[in-house]
């Protein structure tokens, strides 16, 4: 049997570049006051040795694990998998390693219950993605103790530490997009309103037709689901009233919506202009391709990872709350209204 390869050690990556071990200790620990050329002759060392630093030793310097734990909710949504993904390559690229926590219910006691499966491996500190109504957000804080906590995709206007995508702006967006198309008529299928989201998203399709000067349609929920998309979109056919536009929560309950529409023979777009939100990869294959709004989740991971590793190097750093703007993808399912 071959004899396991001895352990690469830090002497061994100050005797290459020759340095004392506390110099190299101070490069691996990203210390500013190391000399250009010597921290490269140290950094081309320990990668000529591949050599990894002992993380639980730097920990007992440290007091710190560079673990940080994600607690989410609503993993089977497009939305909060890919915040989730997106935090997650952030996270690494900083140098951290990820714990995951899910939870089936938006409640503080399950979000404690998270915590306390959290409680031994000494996380540095918290993302929660609370895309859900049902929290009250300073217990979410009261709950998390010391331990520094971002919230991702929670209500908009809070001053706690978040990061958010401002929805009711893209549903601005793309309700002005078509109304100035020619459309007065225009109905439309939310999300399940008990989530931030689909709440604004709603809230902001009501305002911007009320100052159009043009009456809202009808409007049905559903549960983002293509299903729910479909069997939307027959419940507001049933009401008779004639719309030629349908605002649409996601893309997925749109891709439903179209479905139904074409059944009862509809043409998309010619007689009814459809609209989705979220800009899935397949949205541009959907037949017709789809106008939707975008939002780039790669930038909540980004930011939402930067304001964490903040707090953790000053829990009293002043709350706040970042947020993003999506933005606006036309294709072939909006058109201008054809009339009736």
């Amino acid at each position: 049997m071959a004899k396991p390869s001895r352990r690469i050690t830090l002497n061994d990556v100050a005797r290459l570049s020759g340095v004392s071990y506390q110099t190299v200790s101070r490069v691996i620990n990203s210390h500013p006051y190391v000399a250009q050329e010597t921290r490269e002759r140290v950094l081309a060392a320990i990668k000529k040795l591949d050599y990894h630093p002992n993380r639980a030793a730097k920990s007992l310097v440290t007091r710190r694990s560079h673990t940080i734990a994600i607690i989410a909710f609503g993993m089977a949504y497009y939305g909060p998998l890919q915040m989730l993904l997106n935090i997650e390559s952030a996270a690494k690229a900083a140098g951290y390693d990820l714990i995951f926590s899910t939870v089936s219910e938006m409640s503080v006691q399950s979000f404690r219950d998270a915590i306390e499966r959290l409680a031994g491996w000494h996380v540095d500190g918290i993302v929660a993605i609370t895309p859900v109504c049902g929290c009250n957000t300073d217990e979410l804080y009261v709950a998390c103790g010391s331990t520094p906590l971002v919230l991702i995709d929670t209500c908009l206007g809070q001053h706690v530490p978040s990061v958010v995508i401002d929805q009711g702006y893209g549903s601005r967006l793309i309700t002005r997009h078509v109304i100035e198309l020619g459309h007065t008529a225009i109905a439309e299928l939310s999300g399940p309103l008990h989530w931030y989201g689909a709440e604004a998203r709603h809230s902001a399709w009501l305002q911007t037709m009320q100052e159009a000067g043009l009456t809202p349609g009808p409007s049905v929920a559903g549960d983002w689901s293509a299903r729910s998309g479909y069997e939307g979109a027959l419940a507001l056919l049933k009401t008779g009233v004639r719309f030629s536009a349908l605002v649409v929560g996601n893309d997925q309950m749109a891709l439903g919506a179209v479905r139904a529409l074409r059944e009862h023979g509809l043409r998309v777009p010619e007689d009814v202009s459809v609209t989705g939100y979220d800009n899935l990869p397949e949205a541009a294959y959907f037949n017709p391709p789809l106008t939707t709004i975008w939002q780039d989740f790669s930038i909540v991971g980004q930011r939402s990872v930067e304001m964490l590793i903040d707090r953790i190097a000053d829990p009293a750093a002043p709350a706040e709350q970042r947020v993003i703007y999506p933005r606006l993808i036309i294709r072939e399912s909006t058109v201008p209204f054809q009339g009736w």
